[in-house]
């Protein structure tokens, strides 16, 4: 999808307004801060207090502060958004910045349902503007490196991911209904995306909660994929896996016609291939969240489409919802089906004009998001 261009760092920083200032708002505060491409503008949140403490930990206990974007943007003159609420915020924050003309950049997921961030792709084609998610594994030099292993070791069997970690985070995860599935795993989800250059055709998942756990949802899940090339992604995972717990990526194999690829999450990833070499793949110059921060002022400056764009996001969150739905209904779902009720839903929850007659001009949702 076309969108405007904005002057972005090339003469001055891009004024920006940041909504979130809990533990990942902060976090992306201080990338926001330290970047040299955005000024940091003012911070947004419904706890006003929350957002005067996370400015004092800037050390800039007088930047503007309030609990709504659009209208600190426009007092503060930033020209585009940072997106870090909660998932069901994301739906009406990010509305609200794309139709009063600023561009978004937003932690995952789009937003909190299928149906909702097909809205979103929507608003972004009506307004025009750029609404990128931040998917930071994408940026990570190692994905890179294996997914150029991955084009030299021919047609793929079989990628599996195995992740297993003992967070305790309190807070809105712990209520979660899926809390591993639906925060977590779509990072592993967009990253076999990315590895294999293919779309999920089914799901069949899994899901349980182990007597011990501290989750009041499923914490526990198995997800196999078939691919649009016929490959299969085989993910499995635990949030609460005490000891010998994996890197916060998870442990890649990758079985392929012409050899094995491996990777820990951490160090460099490894091959396992007669006669061919695991040295100078090409790797992403950028990294993690601040690596998307990047990738968004580069995509403002020249107008080009970037990776994390919402119409090619949202099958990262389709896979979630496939894999949701499976394991409540305990039989297979299609990535098509998935999509036509989200679709659906879409329609009938649409709210605004323009956005509902982009929705309906829809012949394909698959076409519409370029999948």
């Amino acid at each position: 999808m076309t969108h405007r261009r904005v002057d972005c760092g090339e003469h001055a920083p891009l004024p920006v307004v940041a909504v979130g200032a809990g533990a990942m708002g902060r976090a992306w505060l201080r990338t926001l801060e330290a970047s040299t491409e955005v000024a940091l503008v003012g911070i947004v949140d419904l706890d006003t207090d929350a957002a005067g403490r996370a400015a004092a930990e800037l050390g800039r206990p007088d930047l503007p502060i309030g609990i709504d974007a659009v209208a600190l943007a426009a007092r503060t003159g930033a020209a585009a958004v940072v997106d870090v609420t909660v998932p069901v915020a994301h739906h009406p924050v990010t509305t609200a910045a794309l139709l009063a003309g600023l561009p978004v950049l937003g932690e995952k997921p789009a937003a909190d349902t299928l149906a909702r961030a097909l809205s979103l792709a929507a608003a972004a084609e009506v307004s025009g503007e750029l609404f990128m998610v931040s998917q930071s594994r994408r940026w990570n030099p190692q994905v890179a490196a294996l997914r150029g292993l991955v084009q030299d070791l021919g047609a793929v069997g079989t990628l599996t991911t195995e992740f297993f970690k003992a967070p305790h985070f309190g807070g809105f995860r712990d209520a979660m209904d899926q809390p591993l599935l639906v925060d977590m795993a779509i990072h592993a989800f967009d990253t076999a995306r990315y590895l294999l250059g293919a779309e999920p055709v089914s799901a069949s998942c899994s899901t349980w909660n182990p007597p011990w756990s501290w989750y009041a949802g499923d914490a526990n899940a198995t997800a196999l994929f078939t691919m649009a090339d016929g490959s299969r992604y085989s993910y499995t995972g635990s949030w609460c896996a005490p000891g010998a717990e994996t890197s916060w990526n998870g442990a890649w194999r990758v079985s392929a016609e012409h050899g094995t690829a491996l990777w820990d999450g951490e160090t460099e990833p490894v091959l396992d291939a007669g006669g061919l070499d695991a040295t100078d793949r090409p790797r992403s110059p950028h990294s993690d969240i601040a690596g998307a921060l990047t990738v968004f002022c580069a995509a403002l400056r020249t107008g080009e489409t970037p990776m994390g764009e919402v119409h090619e996001n949202v099958m990262s969150l389709a896979m979630v919802e496939a894999a949701v739905e499976s394991a409540a209904s305990g039989a297979p779902v299609l990535l098509d089906d998935v999509l036509a009720r989200a679709h659906a839903q879409a329609l009938a929850e649409e709210v605004h004009p323009a956005v509902r007659e982009a929705l309906a001009g829809w012949t394909s949702v698959r076409g519409a998001l370029g999948a």
